[in-house]
């Protein structure tokens, strides 16, 4: 998936390994509630005991509630 950033800024996502590396450690604002079950979810995911796409969900979820604009 490609998301904004910022204006201008795009940043491509295409694994829960790149999900869980951007909200851990590229994360553009202050975590919310949403930002924090996509850091679990992506984690599962990772470690195979939620299915990838739960963590997708929760990622764009996330993305969205910090307003970045994503583009599945």
């Amino acid at each position: 998936m490609k998301l904004e950033t910022r204006v201008g800024q795009v940043r491509l996502i295409a694994s829960a390994e790149e999900a869980s590396d951007f909200l851990l450690n590229h994360w553009p604002t202050e975590g919310g509630e949403k930002h924090l079950l996509a850091r679990r979810a992506c984690v599962e995911a990772l470690a195979g005991s939620i299915p990838a796409s739960l963590a997708r969900k929760a990622f764009i979820e996330a993305c969205e509630e910090s307003g970045m604009h994503v583009v599945p």
